[in-house]
């Protein structure tokens, strides 16, 4: 019986206009591909999202298309985004803080697969200096 394989994530920056930070790959191309495993998809277990400067940040995270905050698609760490269409910039006043020279983490169970339609997970920080990292676990369909 075949097993998913346990992976770190990033560290990554989050950026101050929507970006992706973590989306699963695909399997396409090789020689004598088996039939029917075509798509990666992430087991996420544990998030850490970590502040490198002297004042404190707020962020949020979606999950939703490339590089976008859609509405109703928060998870985790929620916020509001203005801009676009699609919203790419954090609203004042919401998301999650994060304290100077510190950490906020999450540990849970999300899936996130390659063949979803909304297949990344996105987000925007009100200021540059926040990390994201975290484990899980990768396998395929």
């Amino acid at each position: 019986m075949a097993a998913n394989k346990t992976v770190t994530f990033g560290p990554v920056a989050i950026p101050t206009t929507a970006g992706n930070l973590l989306s699963p790959g695909t399997t396409t191309g090789g020689v004598n591909m088996p039939e029917n495993v075509a798509n990666l998809y992430y087991v996420i277990r544990h998030l850490r999202v970590t502040n490198r400067t002297t004042a404190a940040i707020v962020f949020g995270t979606w999950l939703s298309t490339t590089a976008a905050a859609t509405a109703g698609r928060e998870v985790i760490w929620s916020a509001t985004a203005t801009g676009g269409p699609p919203a790419t910039t954090i609203t004042a006043g919401t998301g999650v803080s994060v304290p100077a020279q510190s950490f906020v983490e999450w540990f849970g169970l999300m899936r996130i697969s390659a063949a979803d339609t909304n297949k990344f997970l996105t987000g925007i920080a009100g200021a540059t200096g926040l990390v994201i990292e975290g484990e899980g676990e990768i396998g395929v369909v």
